[in-house]
Order: structure tokens, then C-alpha cells, then sequence
């Protein structure tokens, strides 16, 4: 396939008294397919598919199976058209430049049918597209995916404005770097001044500029008094996002001026890999300003397969969403795209840290001059672009290549082995890593994920083994085990990607279905499911602990089965991030100090089966409810070894708290606990994990009634007084489709108004595990849900996204538990 650009330029003779004009060409164009059997409008930014839809001529490609049915858009050429006038004498200016932001992807580019210009490469300032995964549709899209701009001037233009908040650790003082690029056309030299002020930090800085014919880099310099007090960023629950307004003003000869405004933020970080007592191995762990911290977060994938419904909104809802779920970081992932700029500025805003690999995933790719040529002008750029963000922790070369390589997935001949693993030091080694440092050296660079870290770099870049739990970071999936048992689960330094897949919830799937598809067996939800075998592997899953669904109701039964994934899912990775997050302070076996886990994946490109705890339009799975608890910053973790019962405290604190352990055990027949127990006092250490109880099952049991490991549930928080700290974690001692005594709930609300927010006043007739409150698509979350329910009501918070009221959601209300499905 094939994009055309076509401009047809009429010229206006208007002068301009300004020194540089930019006029956007953004808006209304014409498209016309490879034949001209179809040219209607379309929107810039924008894409081909979206312009169909718009005029009616194709329904959502993401209903039903039409990224199927639409293949042929992506397999044809397409040409963009647009006339317009300049509406400045192009004659009176020394440079006029078209310049676009983003073009995806192969295209050539015409001004009045003369060809000026050409792009392959959407992650330069002009985008890949996605040709599926195991989560997502093929929609190999076309357009112009950004702005598009015509830019004039004389004298000189600025390119390009960054900066880089540098530590000097010799002195304890912050310096800041300024680098600003600007294209002189000019034959004499541009004499000037630079004004740098940061009015909150009382900086206010003149420097002298001269500028040289060509392409010039200007750097400047700016001391920080060591008196003046700086406030640093700090990742979501360690510390306020602090920045500074900053603005630099270049004073130029002939009244030219350029003024850039951006925010300042001063943070360090670094990557710790040392020797470890007591393992073969070394730590892998960040320190933001000085300080280790987990990283607790997931990994994002883009939000929509046509970044231009990709809003401002929406973004904010999703990444929102990260840090309602006591997140701290996410990783973006290197088979996706470099996100917008607005991405990392809410990230900033928020305390989201971000991973970023660059994007090269799962292939091994050239080395040809050609294609290197393009990844230099990517890497530097984007470097160029994120370096300023405190969001950004690290960067990292590639998603699994490493793997890829060593462990031969592409069933590559072993004589041509060190063809590919000279070409992998080549990209990822020579090339990439020497641009990110010559562009950054504030931020670590790993040469993939999974690695070794420093082992791999000491053994060649290329480890023996890339998934070595004693060295850098780890991807773990199983879907045959039993993800219950903990002891399945690497005891890794770090792990980056991990999870399990569910359904999303009906309302979601509803709207891109029809009612023959509504069940688990039909072909759509066949043809939905782009993991091999991953349908099967949901229900292995669940049926290991539960009951599947089996109402004579279709209908229902696929309801009920799509629950029941949900169920599974947020359990299994519950187990496996709770397993994680207790592992931080101890070695066992050589296994441990385990400090980053981030589950695959946080959000959908579309409605589908996939590993996300965020349904695409931002609905909330039971798993994202779940990972606001597992991922709390005060966290008490059960589970048991040789029958006997262990609980865990796990603190992301920053200072010591004296608290107690409370345990309760619960018969599923009754509301009342039929036991409890509290422990004396303790002080829990700040960003550490320890043991708090053990004791052995039959013991816990013989003080409790009628006890049995079929009949009880254990359910244990931290406190200090009567003050609740932790969320009420619980432990089961049978799976519960062995439960007895379980019963249906008959679960009631009321439902009351309290500002902006809703009150649902719950009222059980038993004790019920996995309660889940559903509004179908009316827009918003809950403060809790999938929760179990052990006392007879609960108050529940519904916190919407857009207007609605009672009956609105009196309508749509339903509630659900396990035992209503058996």
C-alpha cells in the first residue's frame, strides 16, 4: 500500500510583516482510493478508515468482523488532496517549508503533482501501525495521523526547544541544560540575547546569542544556587509532582523573537544492580531520588487502532485510572507506538514513572544502511522529545528480542547465528544505546526486556539465559498451572510483564456484537480470541477453583462465563502480584528481592478477550478493582506453605508505623465471624515486606466452631487504634467449588445522591464471595467491587464520568456473586 500526499498550491500575493508565519493545513482534505472508484472528505489529523465511517460508506471496523471485512482498505492506495492558497508572497521569504508532524506510514509527498518528498517510518515525527497481536485487530491504517503545517521565514527559525535537569552530586546542587536548534538562513551572523526565568525559583538568566549561518545548536547553562530550596518529583504515593514554570526567550536581531514555556521538574534516578547476600545474583531496582522504590503498575498498549479518536479525555480517564488503582508506573511497550505528547505531560502530572522500550518488538530486524539511517533520526528524536519528562525512568531497546534470539524462536540456523547476533549488537548496541547517551545520560538504558541487565552486557549483550530470575527483569505466563499456588511464580528481581486473560464485561461487548454472537462457543467469540487456545485456557483456569456456568439460558450462561473469567483473572493475578510484592525483603534459595511488578496489560485497543484490567472506553475489570487493594501501599498477604498459614505486611511507607494484625475466620452459612484474633502490637518498617503470622491451619481451625477448610474463609487487615489501614485482604482455605454452605445472596441496594457521587447501600442475606455491581454502560467506577461481602451491609461509592442520576442507574443496576451462578 501506498499514501499519496497531493497539494495543489494556488499562491496569494498578501505580504507579511512578521518574521516567521505558520499556517496550519489541518481540517477538511479529499481522499480518492488507488482506482478513483471512491473520493470523499476527510478530516486531517485523521485516517482513511475513519474518513469511511464518517461519511457512512463503512460501519465501525470494530464491529463484529469487519477487520475482516475492511482488509481491502488497508490493501489499496490512497491519495490525500488538498488545495489551498498561502496567504503570505511566498517570494518575500528566504525558507518556506511544508512540514508534517506525522504521516502513516509508506507515502510520497506532491506539491502541484511534483514529487518533494517521501517517509517509511511512522516513529520519526512522522508512525507504525498495528497489523494485530494477540489482543488486538489488524487495521493497518493510512492518513495523516498528525498536523500538517506551512512554515515561513527569514533570518532563522527554531527547530527544535529541550532541557535536561542535571544533579551534581560533587556539589549536591542542580544544574539545568538548555538545548535549542535553530535553522539560519541568514549570511551574516544573528546576534541576540537568551532570557531564561523560572520566577519561582528567583532564576532569571541573560545570555548572549550569536548565531552562524547553517543548521546551529545553541546550549545553555543554568546554576542553581545551592540556597535555594527545590522541591523534587516523586512517583504517585512517595511525594508531591512538583514542577516550575519556566520560559526562554530569544531576543534576535531585527526584532525576531522566539519564546518557548515549559514545565521544570528535578528528579534522579538510577538503576541498582549489586551483589546481593545470600544469592548468586544481582539487585534490579530503581532509586528515585535516592530513595528504592517498587514499581507497582502494568503496561500500556495504544488506546485506540486510529490514534485519531485517541482524545485528551480519553487519556486522562485511562491514566487516572492508573493511580486510582495505587499504581505507580506503567511500561510502554515496544510493539505499540511512542505515545503523544500529552501522554507523557499527564504522566508528569500524575507521578505515573514510565518504562519506555522503544519500538522494536518480537522480530529480529536489518542492519542495511537505509533502514539504520532511519532508526538514528527516530532514536535521536524521540530522545529529543521525552528526555525532558521526570515520567521517564528508563529507556529500553527492544520488547523479547534478546529472547528471541538466544532461545531461537525463528528457527535460525546455527550458521547463520552470528550474522543475527551481530546485527542485534549492531541496532540495539552501537546504534541505539550510543545515540540515547549522547542525547541523555540522566536515565538508564536496558538493551531489552526481558534481561540479564549487567550479566547480559558482560556475556556479549546476549545472555545464556534471558529469563534468569537472579538478574534483571523477567516476563512470566503459565497457563496450565494452577495459578493458586504461589510456588509456580519465579522469584524474580523484577518482573515486567505478566497475566492472565478475560472477557470484557457484557455492556462492553454488546456493542460490537449482534445476539447470535452472545455466546462462549459462537464464531465470533472465536474469532475474537487471537490467542491460540485462549478461550480453553480461561476456562482451565476457572475450573481448576470454580464451578463453570451451566444455565440452560444462553444467554445467561455466556453472562455468566464472561463474570466468571473476570473472577479468574483478577484472583490469578492477585495471587501471583501478592506473591511479588511479599518477596521484596527476603532471599529464598538465592530468589527475591523482587522490586517491580508490573502485570500485562492495563488498557484495550478494542472490545475483545484480552489480558487487560481496563476494557477499551475505560470500563474497569474485577482485576483493576483488585489492583487497587494488591497494589496498596500498606498491604497485609496470606497464603499458606505445608499447611500452615502465613500472613505478610508489605509497606511502601516511608516511615515505621506501629499497628496490629487482626484474623478473622468466616463460615460461608453465616454473617457473624465465627472467630477473631488480634495480635499485640508490632512495628512495621518502612518500604519493607516481613512476616507477621504464622500458625498451622488445623490449629487456626480448632478455635473456630464447626470449622472446616470447606466451610471458612479467613479474611485479616492492619490497623493502628481503630483506624483502618490496609484493606481486608482474605485468604480461602478450599477452592469454592468445594465451599459448603455457600449460599445465593439475595443482594439489595439503595441507592442515594451526594453531590457528584452516588451511595449504594448494600444489604446481604449470606456471606458472598466475589460481589460485583454492574451499571452496564453508563460511564464511572466504584470505590469497591468484586469484593468478598462477609457482613450483612456494606456502603459502596459509584463515582460517575459523565452526568446521570438515580434512575439512570436504579435501570441499570445488577448485582452479581459466585454462588448465583452455581
Amino acid at each position: 500500500m501506498l499514501l499519496r500526499l497531493l497539494l495543489l498550491l494556488a499562491l496569494c500575493g498578501a505580504g507579511s510583516a512578521a518574521m516567521v508565519v505558520s499556517v496550519s493545513l489541518r481540517g477538511s482534505w479529499r481522499i480518492r482510493s488507488g482506482n478513483g472508484s471512491l473520493e470523499l472528505p476527510a478530516e486531517v489529523p485523521g485516517c482513511v478508515h475513519s474518513a469511511l465511517f464518517h461519511q457512512r460508506l463503512i460501519q465501525d471496523p470494530y464491529y463484529r468482523f469487519n477487520n475482516l471485512n475492511y482488509r481491502w482498505i488497508a490493501l489499496d492506495n490512497w491519495t490525500y488532496i488538498k488545495k489551498f492558497k498561502i496567504p503570505f508572497d511566498i517570494s518575500k521569504w528566504h525558507k518556506v517549508k511544508l512540514v508534517f508532524e506525522g504521516i502513516d506510514t509508506v507515502a510520497v509527498v506532491l506539491l502541484n503533482n511534483i514529487p518533494v518528498g517521501e517517509t517509511d517510518n511512522m516513529f520519526r515525527s512522522y508512525a507504525q501501525c498495528s497489523f494485530s497481536w494477540d489482543w488486538g485487530p489488524s487495521f493497518p491504517t493510512q492518513g495523516i495521523w498528525k498536523d500538517v503545517r506551512i512554515e515561513a521565514y527569514n533570518i532563522c527559525h527554531l527547530n527544535y526547544f529541550t532541557f535536561t535537569p542535571i544533579y551534581d552530586s560533587n556539589i549536591q546542587a542542580w544544574n539545568l541544560e538548555i538545548e535549542s536548534s535553530f535553522d539560519v538562513i541568514s549570511s551574516k551572523p544573528v546576534l541576540g540575547q537568551a532570557i531564561i526565568a523560572i520566577p519561582e525559583l528567583k532564576i532569571q538568566q541573560t545570555n548572549s546569542v550569536e548565531l552562524h549561518h547553517g543548521e546551529r545548536i545553541v546550549k545553555l547553562f543554568v546554576k542553581i544556587d545551592k540556597s535555594v530550596t527545590i522541591e523534587t518529583w516523586w512517583p504517585h504515593g512517595h511525594g508531591n509532582q512538583t514542577g516550575y514554570n519556566m520560559t526562554v526567550l530569544f531576543k534576535l536581531d531585527g526584532g525576531l523573537s522566539f519564546e518557548k514555556s515549559a514545565k521544570v521538574y528535578f528528579r534522579t534516578v538510577e538503576l541498582i544492580e549489586e551483589p546481593i547476600k545470600g544469592s548468586r545474583g544481582l539487585s534490579f531496582y530503581f532509586k528515585i531520588n535516592g530513595l528504592p522504590i517498587f514499581l507497582k503498575g502494568s503496561n500500556w498498549i495504544p488506546a485506540d487502532s486510529f490514534q485519531d479518536r485517541v482524545t485528551s479525555a480519553l487519556l486522562r480517564l485511562l491514566l487516572q485510572s492508573v493511580v486510582d488503582a495505587n499504581m505507580n508506573a506503567l511500561r510502554v511497550w515496544g510493539g505499540g507506538i511512542y505515545e503523544q505528547d500529552e501522554f507523557y505531560e499527564l504522566c508528569d502530572e500524575l507521578g505515573i514513572m514510565v518504562w519506555q522500550d522503544f519500538m522494536f518488538a518480537c522480530a529480529l530486524y536489518p542492519t542495511d544502511q537505509d533502514f539504520m539511517d532511519s532508526v538514528r533520526a527516530e532514536v535521536a528524536y524521540q530522545v529529543r522529545r521525552l528526555k525532558s519528562h521526570p515520567s521517564v525512568i528508563t529507556w529500553s531497546g527492544n520488547n523479547e528480542n534478546e529472547a528471541a534470539l538466544v532461545l531461537n524462536w525463528y528457527d535460525i540456523q546455527s550458521s547463520n547465528l552470528s550474522t543475527y547476533i551481530d546485527d542485534y549488537v549492531t541496532l540495539y548496541v552501537k546504534t541505539i544505546r550510543r545515540i540515547v547517551f549522547e542525547g541523555d545520560q540522566t536515565r538508564p538504558f536496558i538493551t531489552s526486556s526481558p534481561t540479564n541487565g549487567a550479566k547480559s552486557t558482560a556475556e556479549g549483550w546476549l545472555s545464556e539465559n534471558p529469563y534468569d530470575p537472579n538478574y534483571g527483569d523477567v516476563h512470566f505466563y503459565d497457563y496450565v498451572g494452577d495459578c493458586w499456588n504461589w510456588k509456580i511464580f519465579p522469584k524474580a528481581r523484577f518482573v515486567s510483564e505478566y497475566g492472565y486473560q478475560s472477557w470484557p464485561s457484557f455492556s462492553t461487548l454488546e456493542k460490537a456484537s449482534s445476539k447470535e454472537d452472545w455466546s462462549y462457543e459462537s464464531k465470533f467469540a472465536h474469532h475474537r480470541q487471537h490467542f491460540t487456545d485462549g478461550n480453553y485456557k480461561m476456562l482451565h483456569q476457572a475450573e481448576l477453583h470454580f464451578k463453570l456456568p451451566q444455565s440452560a439460558d444462553q444467554l445467561r450462561k455466556f453472562k455468566d462465563t464472561i463474570y466468571l473469567t473476570q473472577v479468574m483473572q483478577a484472583q490469578c493475578v492477585k495471587t501471583e502480584t501478592e506473591f511479588y510484592r511479599r518477596s521484596r525483603s527476603e532471599i529464598v534459595h538465592g530468589g527475591g528481592h523482587t522490586m517491580g511488578a508490573l502485570y500485562w496489560q492495563l488498557n484495550d485497543i478494542w472490545q475483545a478477550p484480552s489480558w487487560s484490567s481496563l476494557e477499551y472506553g475505560g470500563k474497569w475489570k474485577m482485576l483493576h478493582y483488585f489492583a487497587r487493594h494488591f497494589f496498596a501501599p500498606l498491604l497485609p498477604v496470606g497464603f499458606e506453605n505445608e499447611d500452615v498459614f502465613f500472613i505478610y505486611g508489605v509497606s511502601d511507607l516511608h516511615s515505621d508505623h506501629k499497628m496490629m494484625l487482626t484474623v478473622r475466620v468466616h463460615a460461608w452459612s453465616s454473617l457473624e465471624p465465627v472467630c477473631s484474633e488480634t495480635t499485640k502490637p508490632f512495628v512495621m518498617k518502612a518500604g519493607e515486606s516481613a512476616l507477621l503470622y504464622d500458625k498451622p491451619v488445623a490449629e487456626l481451625l480448632r478455635g473456630c466452631t464447626n470449622c472446616t477448610r470447606q466451610s471458612c474463609v479467613v479474611s485479616f487487615y492492619l490497623s493502628t487504634d481503630r483506624e483502618l489501614l490496609s484493606p481486608t485482604n482474605y485468604h480461602f482455605l478450599s477452592s469454592p467449588k468445594e465451599a459448603k454452605g455457600l449460599h445465593k445472596a439475595n443482594i439489595s441496594a439503595t441507592i442515594s445522591q451526594q453531590g457528584d457521587t452516588f451511595v449504594f447501600h448494600l444489604k446481604t442475606s449470606a456471606v458472598a464471595p466475589f460481589v460485583w455491581l454492574d451499571v452496564g454502560s453508563l460511564p464511572g467506577r466504584f470505590s469497591d467491587n468484586g469484593f468478598l461481602m462477609t457482613e450483612e451491609t456494606r456502603t459502596v461509592f459509584f463515582y460517575p464520568w459523565k452526568p446521570t442520576n438515580e434512575s439512570e442507574l436504579e435501570r441499570s443496576f445488577h448485582v452479581t456473586s459466585l454462588a448465583d451462578i452455581y
